[in-house]
């Protein structure tokens, strides 16, 4: 077995293989760029080494200092986490022309598994059942937008070499398709450097399901059954589980039958994820193969008490796989959940700042928590805004969710805005508990998810009320015994009036909606909890959580008012590209600019009618979050 490896990775990913080496005594070095510098992952590993600036392409994504760093520091192997080089070819030949073990598939097969178009045509001849698409080679606008036509709309484009919803866009009808395959090759340009389009059919209502694939040196393959990954944000999971509910015995055997053939195909070794699309007939069809560990491996690890780090491991080390299929089973019930800082009701969009507060559950053996931060931590805009991975166990399903929606609850941060909120709402749904799932979930239960519907208003109203009132309360009584005359009556907050004794009634914004309520001098029940954070306070209910805040007087001015006719950086990031010409009259809501930070592309729009009369910033610049990005005119009634 190696004695020492490098982690050619960062955050959670590089603590989870830390975690495991340590316990198989291995040496363990860690890479860090400047912003990681006092970061938990170089903290944990044995040694670490700089390898450059903040931005991954100045750093974890440059083979030579990958390369140097393993050979300076003696390691034997590099392992590749998930994201960055993992799924890149030339860093695998870089590690054997270098007599480094690569802690993954060989060459050949990342480089089958890596133009989408290219693993089609592999799964036809291994007999793997495909969607209906056109993978050619002929790139042409005309061409593609032909193709959606062909097979109907509505259509998913997809970068060829894409990855984690990057480079891809549905398209509902023919007017949408110019723009979106615009969006999708500027994307897949930006991410991958290759902007080859796939067109396929898309599917509705289907579930997104994924099958864990082993293969040895050895001619060895089993496969870890499958998680369910339906639950899905910009075409990224943000909740998996396994085992699938509703999967028969039957349904299972097929599918990963088919997602074996799919590895022995390419002579596969190592972790691989098969993933398929399910539609409710039980047909299911070949999207992807992932030449790597995933993200949501610890919903496998805990079903099939299966450390897969170590199989990793032990399989790039020449041994064989360490249990036979038919000495695999599943025991119980997991979910992830993916806690990450970004705003769920401003349409995902990232959150920066310092993790002033970290507080997580309890960890037991039900609960684990998967994180590459703590308290104190900067999250930046340079990498993923995920702050750490929650993961549950139970013997069963129903059990394995109360202890999600549980854990949840318990979950304090704050500094960046969270999507605990929405974690547990989306957990805690009715449809999600009856395990009716698909990969349009939470457009179809967007309602009841974001509390939009007017009963979960007037149920909350009242707690929000009464939590600002105790709140104002707190803050009064601090300030008067700080004060020379802590008995004064400038000090109460309880709305006396002569002979009026009635409750104050309080402006409050509950998610996106602001509404009015009348807050009683008493304390709130004991089932509800609240957390505070910068932007507000989240409300943890029987009924879910609700996002409030108090509402801050309106001045009569709009956006564009306030701001001369300028419009701000939503959040950090860097300006992609610009698409109006200065001057040109523009109609409300046309792109004006898109931003990218955190892997995500943000379009900012115009706010009327009018017309663009400077950008103050040009593609590839920085910018700061609340940043003016251009001057905007609008146009006279």
């Amino acid at each position: 077995m190696f004695t020492k490896i490098l982690i050619a990775n960062r955050g959670e990913i590089a603590c989870r293989i830390i975690q495991t080496a340590k316990k198989m005594d291995i040496k363990t070095v860690a890479v860090y760029s400047d912003a990681d510098r006092n970061s938990l992952h170089v903290s944990q590993a044995d040694e670490a080494i700089h390898i450059g600036p903040s931005p991954s392409n100045e750093s974890y994504l440059v083979i030579d200092k990958i390369i140097q760093a393993a050979l300076s520091s003696g390691a034997q192997a590099i392992h590749p986490g998930y994201g960055f080089l993992s799924e890149n070819a030339d860093f695998c030949r870089q590690c054997e022309a270098n007599n480094l073990v690569f802690i993954g598939p060989p060459v050949e097969a990342i480089l089958a598994m890596g133009s989408k178009s290219a693993a089609k045509n592999i799964m036809a001849k291994a007999n793997v059942p495909l969607v209906p698409g056109y993978h050619g080679d002929d790139q042409s606008p005309a061409i593609l937008k032909q193709s959606a036509e062909d097979m109907g709309y509505p259509v998913l484009l997809k970068a060829a070499a894409g990855g984690g919803g990057k480079g891809m866009r549905a398209v509902y009808q023919a007017d949408e398709f110019d723009q979106a395959l615009a969006a999708a090759k500027r994307e897949a340009k930006n991410s991958f450097n290759d902007e080859i389009m796939l067109v396929e059919k898309y599917l509705q209502q289907p579930r997104h399901v994924e099958i864990q694939v082993f293969c040895d040196q050895h001619n060895n393959a089993v496969h870890l059954f499958e998680r369910d990954c339906s639950l899905q944000r910009r075409h990224q999971k943000v909740i998996e589980e396994a085992p699938a509910p509703g999967m028969t015995e039957e349904l299972r055997q097929r599918m990963g039958e088919a997602a074996i053939r799919a590895a022995i195909a390419i002579n596969y070794q190592g972790a691989g994820t098969v993933e398929f699309l399910l539609d409710s007939s039980g047909e299911f069809f070949f999207m992807e193969m992932n030449t790597r560990l995933q993200v949501e491996h610890p919903v496998t690890e805990m079903i099939s008490g299966q450390d897969l780090v170590e199989w990793q491991l032990r399989v790039a080390n020449g041994e064989p796989l360490p249990c036979t299929q038919g000495q695999l089973n599943i025991k119980g019930h997991a979910f992830e959940a993916r806690i990450y800082a970004e705003d769920p009701e401003h349409d995902f969009l990232p959150s920066t700042g310092r993790l002033t507060v970290l507080q997580a559950p309890l960890e037991t053996a039900h609960v684990r928590i998967d994180s590459g931060v703590t308290q104190g931590d900067e999250i930046s805009v340079f990498y993923d805004p995920m702050i750490t991975k929650l993961v549950v166990w139970d013997i069963d399903r129903e059990r394995a969710l109360e202890r999600l929606i549980q854990a949840l609850s318990e979950y304090k941060i704050a500094g960046v805005t969270t999507n605990i909120a929405f974690l547990y709402n989306l957990a805690s749904s009715q449809a999600f508990r009856r395990g009716d799932v698909n990969t349009g979930f939470i457009e179809e239960h967007e309602d009841e998810i974001f509390h939009r519907r007017q009963a979960d208003l007037d149920y909350a109203a009242p707690l929000a009320a009464q939590a600002i009132l105790s709140e104002r309360k707190n803050t009064a009584q601090d300030l008067a015994e700080q004060s020379n005359e802590p008995n004064s009556p400038w000090h109460l907050v309880n709305h006396w009036r002569i002979s009026d004794n009635s409750p104050q009634q309080i402006n409050i914004t509950i998610g996106t909606e602001q509404v009015e309520a009348m807050a009683a001098d008493s304390a709130l029940p004991a089932n509800i909890k609240v957390v505070s954070d910068e932007s507000g306070f989240m409300l943890f209910t029987p009924n879910g959580v609700f996002r409030c805040a108090a509402t801050q007087p309106d001045l009569g001015l709009d956006q564009a008012q306030e701001s001369g006719g300028n419009l701000a950086a939503p959040m950090n990031g860097t300006v992609v590209t610009l698409l109006v010409d200065v001057g040109a009259m523009v109609a409300k809501g046309e792109t004006l600019m898109v931003m990218e930070a955190m892997k995500m592309e943000h379009s900012i729009v115009a706010p009327s009618d009018g017309k663009v009369s400077e950008f103050f910033y040009q593609p590839g610049e920085l910018v700061d979050g609340g940043a003016e990005l251009l001057a905007f005119e609008i146009a006279e009634a």
